[in-house]
């Protein structure tokens, strides 16, 4: 494995990743539309703002309002990008999720800051950590999670090309910005990160960073681990899935999530279903979150590097 095949750019927070993606397709295609439940600085949509003010609209406090306006909006043949934090875009308003957006198969794209421990200080109240399996429970509804700035953007890109319903995950931390500048993003295409033969590390969002910290300390102990990149939680990539798990045997999920509902379970049953493996989660398990900074809170529960070590560990004891 070579080690600068992964260079950090520098720290840069995923939703400005989601803001750049904005106004290029913003400026591309004046179908795009975008609204925001008065968090316009905070998703980083006032470029967009800015630059198209014609096309964008402030809901205000109104999110579930911001949700029915939107699917009004995609029936008309508009593209509108609806925008708050993880917390509020979705469990704040699953009623008008499903019914106006999943069920009515609607061309609203989801835009959801904030996700996940990592927003921090403001506590357990917005630290969302159940919306992917909110989301991903709902039929027509794609659900991505990217892991860095460069991959934000091009996954806005991509969101705004697909026709249907999309969830799109982001966050509010610095965090390493290591992927290509220039990258096509491929809806339901997981990306091979590093090829191994011991292990397999299935990772998401902020935890693909972590991911791939991991496969270095492992492999200064002998130990191959495979990285794999799920930046699509649905539609997944099952042929990537159980190829991995059927090379390895031994399969580590890593997420910033519950483990309820969460890229684990759905990699677990995907295993159990077609060629069982031996799976263990990096998750958060069955608790919700606390104020504190965004790297204290991932050490506190278990989210890091070394706990992806561990678990590969007991993974591999386990084939």
């Amino acid at each position: 494995m070579e080690k600068q095949q992964f260079i950090n750019t520098g720290n840069k927070d995923t939703r400005s990743g989601f803001g750049a993606g904005l106004s290029v397709i913003g400026d591309e295609n004046p179908n795009v539309v975008a609204m925001c439940a008065d968090l316009t600085g905070s998703l980083k949509m006032d470029a967009f703002a800015k630059a198209h003010p014609d096309r964008f609209y402030q809901a205000g406090i109104a999110e579930a309002n911001m949700i029915g306006v939107g699917a009004g909006m995609a029936l008309s043949g508009k593209i509108p990008f609806v925008g708050s934090f993880a917390a509020f875009a979705t469990g704040r308003v699953y009623d008008q999720i499903r019914q106006s957006v999943a069920y009515s198969n609607t061309n609203v794209k989801i835009a959801a800051s904030h996700a996940g421990i990592t927003l921090g200080e403001d506590g357990a109240t917005h630290q969302i950590l159940e919306d992917i399996g909110l989301m991903r429970m709902l039929p027509n509804m794609v659900v991505i999670n990217p892991c860095d700035y460069n991959q934000t953007k091009a996954a806005t890109i991509a969101a705004a090309k697909h026709v249907g319903p999309v969830y799109l995950r982001f966050g509010r931390p610095g965090v390493p910005n290591f992927t290509p500048e220039d990258q096509v993003f491929e809806i339901g295409k997981a990306l091979h990160l590093i090829e191994g033969t011991d292990v397999t590390i299935f990772a998401t969002g902020h935890l693909v960073w972590e991911a791939i910290q991991a496969a270095e300390k492992l492999a200064e102990e002998g130990i191959k681990a495979e990285v794999i990149n799920i930046h699509t939680i649905k539609p997944l990539d099952e042929k990537a899935v159980l190829e991995s798990a059927a090379k390895t045997g031994a399969v580590v999920v890593a997420e910033e999530h519950f483990v309820a509902g969460g890229l684990g379970e759905l990699i677990s049953g995907v295993l159990a279903a077609n060629k069982p493996a031996p799976v263990e989660y990096v998750a958060i398990k069955d608790k919700f979150g606390q104020s504190g900074t965004p790297a204290a809170l991932m050490k506190a529960y278990g989210l890091d590097a070394e706990n992806i070590v561990a678990a590969s560990k007991r993974a591999m004891a386990r084939k």
